[in-house]
């Protein structure tokens, strides 16, 4: 911890809520602490520091002491755990569908909305024996990159509170960085996984695409959305990833095809044999090591490069010459797919419905329905998207963006020809203040740049600390992305960085 950490982070007094998840997980299978035990005192510690951090939309605490209570409960049968990570509570990003706790994407025009259904990651959570803590924070319908567009308000970071946590899973972020959950989901668009992660000193991995089930998660943009586990260890998030993924038939996008294993790496990383990395072969983009940047967060990132290096790796410089066109593809083809996908939050289907006192007719209902229940960035993605896709524009502005990112993926293919993972700063900057970049949208959306680009390829993304920057005192993450299902390689390279940084 630096100086400038922030009190939030600092008073963490209860050592159950700063232990790793694969150490309390040990402790509950091997009877020294009881689950409720681990439960309570992560919902003690969300009312702690909740009021001044607000990571949490929605704390379930009723459901999470008896989801905890079976747990115990099958343990005194002498049952084997249900998971590795039974007992264990966690922090749910809410886009993903509870039928004991309202879903609401942090838009009022899902405010109080009850699902009938559990998306498939909240099935596999409970199956495996997790109890789900509550429902997190994030910028509305996942639509931005600080939570400041959440209906309910913005999260603090942990590390300075008056500085975002990221987004737009930055509720989770937080929620760990905080000691209020081991363990939490998160899902990633354009770097809503990994960019909460870098500001907050914590784990997070963006899968696959198509490698953990979307069935149940609200639908931003459904080519690149993708759900994926967040922690505060490579280990923890390893074990989370194995729980959570898998092919579901109840998800068109979902991909019945083989995954490296990532279990084998997690043994590794169990025993401790995690900093060798002779034989790895490790790509920088070019593109994402350049002046502009904050000069501490590319220190950092710098110096976590000669790192790698210390630990065997082979580095060389990788030129990607259309992720420079990677933000404009992104945002047409992400406006596109969200005015397709929210067309149907309408007051009608979905949703608060406004003007339904018989002076209205239907479609005046949908329009003040609408028109009160999204917020300005939302309205503003589907205003362009809309656009895009408007007879006359459609072939210019949606269909080359498309082009361009079969390009990028080009890129992707060519580099991983020469590499076997490549790496990058997660973020430009460390954490922003909240309100810094309210009013300006392109400097908001230029914060995810290092990200976006693994989106549009589809492939996997890891971004882990990597220490602290020296103008700022803040924490930076490194990035590192492998090809589409070969996940394994994030945590090999990530767990041998990792254990070269403790």
């Amino acid at each position: 911890m630096t100086e400038q950490n922030s009190y939030v982070v600092e008073q963490s007094a209860n050592e159950l809520t700063r232990l790793s998840a694969a150490e309390l997980a040990r402790r509950i299978h091997g009877g020294e602490v009881s689950s409720r035990e681990v439960t309570q005192a992560h919902l003690d510690r969300i009312a702690e520091t909740d009021e001044t951090l607000h990571a949490f939309l929605h704390v379930s605490a009723d459901s999470a002491l008896a989801a905890a209570d079976a747990v115990d409960e099958a343990l005194a049968r002498g049952e084997e755990p249900a998971s590795p990570l039974a007992g264990v509570p966690l922090a749910l990003k809410d886009v993903f569908t509870t039928t004991d706790a309202p879903t609401t994407a942090a838009s009022k025009i899902l405010e109080g909305y009850m699902s009938p259904y559990d998306a498939t990651v909240t099935r596999k959570l409970r199956e495996a024996g997790i109890p789900i803590l509550g429902k997190t924070n994030l910028d509305e319908f996942a639509m931005g990159s600080s939570t400041e567009n959440s209906a309910y308000g913005p999260t603090h970071n942990p590390y300075d509170v008056e500085r975002t946590a990221g987004g737009s899973g930055g509720g989770s972020a937080a929620a760990l960085a905080a000691g209020q959950a081991p363990l939490a989901i998160g899902t990633d668009t354009g770097g809503s996984i990994r960019q909460p992660a870098a500001l907050t000193n914590t784990v997070g991995v963006k899968p696959t695409y198509g490698t953990v089930s979307r069935y149940g998660l609200i639908a931003c943009a459904s080519s690149l959305d993708q759900g994926g586990p967040c922690a505060r260890t490579v280990l923890d998030t390893a074990l989370l990833h194995s729980v959570i993924a898998g092919h579901d038939r109840f998800d068109a996008t979902s991909v019945d095809e083989s995954v490296a294993p990532i279990a084998p790496v997690v043994d590794a990383a169990k025993e401790g044999a995690r900093g060798d990395l002779s034989g790895v072969t490790v790509g920088v983009v070019r593109q994402f090591d350049r002046e502009g940047y904050q000069p501490g967060v590319l220190n950092s990132f710098h110096s976590a490069v000669s790192q790698l290096k210390e630990q065997g790796a082979e580095v060389v410089e990788v030129d990607c010459p259309h992720f420079d066109d990677a933000l404009a593809a992104y945002y047409l083809i992400l406006p596109c797919e969200v005015s397709s996908n929210l067309a149907r939050f309408d007051g009608m289907r979905y949703g608060r419905r406004v003007g339904d006192d018989g002076r209205h007719d239907a479609e005046q209902v949908m329009s003040l329905s609408r028109a009160e229940g999204f917020g300005p960035e939302v309205k503003r993605r589907i205003i362009l998207g809309t656009y895009a896709l408007s007879v006359g524009y459609y072939d210019a502005y949606y269909i080359q963006a498309q082009r361009v990112r079969t390009l990028i993926a080009q890129d992707f293919a060519k580099a991983f020809e020469k590499v076997d993972v490549l790496v990058s700063p997660t973020t430009p900057t460390t954490a922003f203040k909240l309100g810094e970049k309210v009013s300006d949208p392109l400097s908001m959306y230029t914060f995810d740049l290092c990200t976006l680009p693994l989106n549009l390829a589809g492939l996997c993304g890891m971004s882990v600390p990597a220490g602290f920057a020296e103008d700022s005192g803040l924490p930076t993450g490194l990035q590192i992305m492998a090809p589409a299902f070969q996940d394994d390689r994030l945590y090999r390279v990530g767990a041998a960085f990792e254990a070269g940084r403790s």
